[in-house]
C-alpha cells in the first residue's frame, strides 16, 4: 500500500501523490493532522472518563453539503506528519489519560497511518469514517483496529448523489461494513467501555426519515441483536446556504419517528438528545 497509483478509497483516482499529483481527496503523500486532542462527546461507552484520543485527519473521500468539519474536510488542513510522528502523537494522547486513538477521516493516509499502529498500542484503536470504503482496503486493517465506527449516511441512491457526491454510496459503504464485522465480530464490553466491535452512526437529515428507515432496515435485516451497535444522531445543523428543508434541524416528531423504527428493528445502541444540534459540539479547526 502506497501513494503511488492512489486507490485506497473508492474514488479510485490513480494519481501518484508522491509526485505532487492530487485527488479526489487532496491528500499529500503524507498524513495531514489538523487537530488532535481528549475529544468527551465521542459516544460514552467510547469516551469513557478521559476522552477518546481524536486525531482529526485533513481532507475527505466525500463531498457532504453538510458536513460540520467543512473548515478541514473540503481541503487539507493542518500539519503532515509521517509515521514515526504520528506514532510520537498518538503515544502523548494516551499518556494524557486518552481512552482509544480514535482516527477521524483516516482512509486517504493508510500508507503513512498503518506502520504507526506497529507495534500494537495500549489501548483500542477506533476506525472512524465515513462509510464509503473499499472492502480491499478494509481487509488491510485486520488485525490493526479494534472498534470500527463508520457511518452509514444513505440508503438513497438519489440523496447520497446530491449530498455527498456519490451514487454509489449504499451498496459500497454496506459491503465495507460487512467486512468490519468480520473482521472484529460482535461487540465486546468491558464494564461500561466497549473495546472490540462496530458502532454504525446514522445522521437523521431534516425531511428524509425515509432515508433512515431504510438504512436501519438494512442493519436489522444484516446483523442479530447487539451482534453491532447503532449510534442514531440527530445532531444536524443546517450550514449556511442550505436549501429546505436541510436549513432547518430534525424535528422531535421525525426523530422521535426514527428511533421507533430503530427499536422495531431490534437494534441497540445510542441515542442523542436535542442539544446535540449545537455549534458548540464542533471543535475548533
Amino acid at each position: 500500500m502506497d501513494y503511488v497509483n492512489c486507490n485506497l478509497c473508492p474514488r479510485r483516482c490513480g494519481v501518484d501523490r508522491t509526485a505532487g499529483q492530487t485527488g479526489f481527496c487532496g491528500g499529500p503523500a503524507g498524513a495531514v493532522v489538523a487537530k488532535a486532542m481528549l475529544h468527551k462527546w465521542e459516544e460514552p461507552a467510547l469516551a469513557g472518563d478521559g476522552g477518546s484520543g481524536a486525531v482529526f485527519f485533513g481532507g475527505c473521500t466525500l463531498r457532504c453539503k453538510y458536513c460540520q468539519n467543512i473548515a478541514i474536510s473540503a481541503r487539507p488542513t493542518g500539519d503532515v506528519y509521517d509515521s514515526a510522528g504520528l506514532r510520537r502523537l498518538f503515544e502523548r494522547l494516551i499518556a494524557q489519560g486518552a481512552e482509544n486513538i480514535d482516527l477521524v477521516t483516516p482512509t486517504h493516509y493508510l500508507p503513512t497511518i498503518l506502520p504507526a499502529l506497529e507495534p500494537k498500542l495500549p489501548v483500542p484503536v477506533v476506525y472512524n469514517c465515513g462509510g464509503y470504503e473499499r472492502v480491499e482496503t478494509v481487509k488491510m486493517l485486520a488485525g490493526k483496529v479494534d472498534i470500527y465506527l463508520p457511518d452509514l449516511k444513505y440508503a438513497d441512491k438519489t440523496l447520497a448523489a446530491s449530498l455527498s457526491g456519490a451514487a454509489d454510496y449504499f451498496p459500497v459503504a454496506t459491503e465495507a461494513i460487512r467486512e468490519m464485522v468480520r473482521q472484529v465480530g460482535p461487540v465486546q464490553w468491558a464494564g461500561e467501555k466497549i473495546t472490540r466491535g462496530v458502532i454504525i452512526r446514522h445522521l437523521i437529515l431534516p425531511g428524509h426519515t425515509a432515508n433512515s428507515l431504510k438504512v436501519l432496515d438494512w442493519i436489522g435485516d444484516h446483523f442479530a441483536p447487539g451482534e453491532v451497535l447503532v449510534s442514531l444522531m440527530r445532531q444536524y445543523t443546517p450550514m449556511p446556504g442550505m436549501a429546505a428543508p436541510l436549513d432547518r434541524t430534525v424535528t422531535d416528531e421525525e426523530y422521535d419517528a426514527v428511533l421507533s423504527w430503530m427499536y422495531l428493528n431490534d437494534l441497540e445502541g445510542f441515542a442523542q438528545d436535542a442539544d446535540g444540534a449545537d455549534t458548540a459540539y464542533i471543535p475548533d479547526f
